[in-house]
């Protein structure tokens, strides 16, 4: 009896992807995968929170292409938690998560997003271990397995 090995089914998806987050708005997005960071990271500035009706709320602007602040949306969500993450520079910062679906590779589910500032970082967004577990097999040496926008 021959055994299939458990990732045969999974996807391949590059070191970068082209993603879209379609409960914002936002067709497409360049993100970097990273095995490294188990939580994934959406760049947010104007980031404010709220609570209205019992719910804490997070109000926040996006810009979904690098290198530009043109072209920002604007983004109202329930905060799920509160989490401390390590940067990589070794900062532990203590972030809102949300929750949002994220179209990946022909793939559409639901990850959990930490807001952060990542004006400094190439990417905008960063997909950690915790949205390709179960879904994905990394392929460090290529990039956009999936369609360009």
């Amino acid at each position: 009896m021959s055994r299939r090995h458990p990732s045969a089914s999974r996807a391949v998806i590059g070191w970068r992807e082209w993603v879209a987050l379609p409960d914002f708005g936002v067709a497409s997005m360049k993100a970097k995968i990273d095995t490294g960071a188990r939580t994934s990271a959406l760049h947010a500035f104007a980031l404010e929170e709220f609570v209205e009706a019992d719910q804490l709320w997070a109000r926040f602007e996006i810009h979904p292409h690098q290198r530009t602040s043109r072209n920002a949306i604007s983004v109202t969500a329930p905060v799920v938690e509160h989490r401390k993450i390590r940067s990589s520079n070794g900062v532990v910062q203590n972030r809102p998560v949300i929750r949002a679906a994220l179209e990946a590779v022909g793939q559409t589910f639901t990850i959990d997003l930490t807001l952060t500032n990542r004006d400094e970082m190439g990417f905008r967004m960063l997909i950690g271990r915790a949205a390709l577990r179960r879904r994905f097999l990394v392929d460090p040496t290529r990039s956009y397995y999936g369609a360009r926008p």
